[in-house]
Parts: structure tokens; sequence; C-alpha cells
């Protein structure tokens, strides 16, 4: 099964190919431009590098978010477009399930740095269930109910900004030494919700965003 994984939550516009789970071809990119520029462009150049037409995807791994609000509708526009035409099953991913995604530990967290010493947190068990609400909050609140597990591992730019007051908190925590969000992950993540026919449509993929835009946020005020 042609499995197509895309990832424009973060700064990395990422496409990936995988058979089934397994990685056949990367090429994702963060050269600047803006991922409206890129992504089509990667999709194209992917499948023309593996010999294979769009009408050959089986399924589309496609990030939702938690992230950048801009990216996360141009994934989403464009993955609504591909599968509408060529009639393409979609995975609904969050960009906190690629995090946690590969993590060894009992309890694995994906954290992203959502900027005023706020993120957005994924708690999950061995098994990638979500343990708990996802978390768009104070640091602080992230800590302290993250604290509440055992065996812990974190992953992603939220973990890396805020090491050392984790660090202070839990002590025994331990932190992944890659946190990148690659579009491998959320295919292999996207290839999981599918064999529990755990899938979207054109019409029923929405984004998670977890907490309004700055702009709404500013106009509220």
């Amino acid at each position: 099964m042609k499995n197509l994984a895309i990832d424009t939550s973060s700064e990395v516009c990422g496409v990936s190919l995988l058979e089934n789970d397994k990685l056949i071809d990367d090429n994702s990119l963060n050269n600047g431009k803006t991922h409206s520029e890129n992504l089509m462009v990667l999709i194209k150049e992917i499948l023309e590098r593996n010999n294979i037409a769009i009408n050959e995807i089986d399924l589309i791994s496609c990030v939702v978010g938690p992230g950048s609000f801009t990216g996360i509708r141009i994934g989403i526009s464009s993955v609504k477009a591909m599968s509408e035409v060529h009639n393409i099953k979609i995975s609904s991913v969050t960009s906190l399930e690629v995090l946690a995604q590969g993590l060894k530990s009992k309890t694995k967290v994906g954290m992203i740095d959502a900027r005023n010493d706020q993120v957005y947190c994924g708690i999950f068990d061995e098994n990638y269930n979500l343990l708990e609400d996802y978390i768009a909050d104070s640091i602080e609140i992230a800590i302290n109910k993250i604290s509440k597990y055992e065996d812990i591992e974190i992953c992603g730019n939220g973990a890396e900004k805020f090491k050392s007051l984790i660090k202070e908190k839990i002590p025994n925590v331990k932190f992944s030494n890659d946190n990148l969000q690659k579009a491998e992950n959320a295919g292999k993540v996207g290839y999981r919700k599918y064999l529990k026919n755990d899938l979207m449509t054109a019409d029923t993929i929405l984004p998670i965003y977890l907490r309004k835009s700055q702009a709404e946020r500013l106009k509220n005020k």
C-alpha cells in the first residue's frame, strides 16, 4: 500500500513516501520558502522519482496540527483536493503523535513550543494511546500533568527550549536526541490508524489548532 505522508505544521515542509509503514523515500525541505511554494513541487518530485502516479497512492497521512496555522491550512487544503479528485483515503495525524512516534519509554510525550512560555503537549502510553486531553497551556501546567506518570521520554522543540526547567521538576525524565518532526513518522502513525479503520475524507478532515491564532487573540482583546 502506497502511503504519502505530508507535514506542513512546522518550519519544515515534510513529504515522505512509504510502503505501508516502511520508508521508500523522503523529500522534505526547509529552504526559507513558504509551504505554498514548496508542497506540490515536493510531492510531484517524490512521485516522479519513484515512478508512481498520484492515483496509485492508497493513503495520505496528513498532519493536521497543532503548529503553524498557515502551514496547517495549506497542507489540509492540498490533501482535500488530492483526496477528492483521486478518491484517496486520508489519515488525520497530529504533530504531537508524530513527535511521540519511536520513543522507547513507557510514557511518551510530544511537546511543541507555542511561544510566551506556552506549549502544546501530548502524553501517550506505550501503545501510543492518548492518556489525557491535549494540552495547550503554560509549561508549568504541562510539567505538572506530565509528572504524574512514570518512565517519561519527551521529544520536540518545546522539550529543547524548556529542558532545564523540566529536568528540575522531573529529575528522571529522558529527552530524545532528535526533536525534529518527520513526515516519515507521520506516515507510520497514519498507517497505524489505517489498520484501525480510523480514516477521514476530504469532507471530514479538520485542523487541530488547540488555541486561537495570535491575530484572533489580539482581535478579541
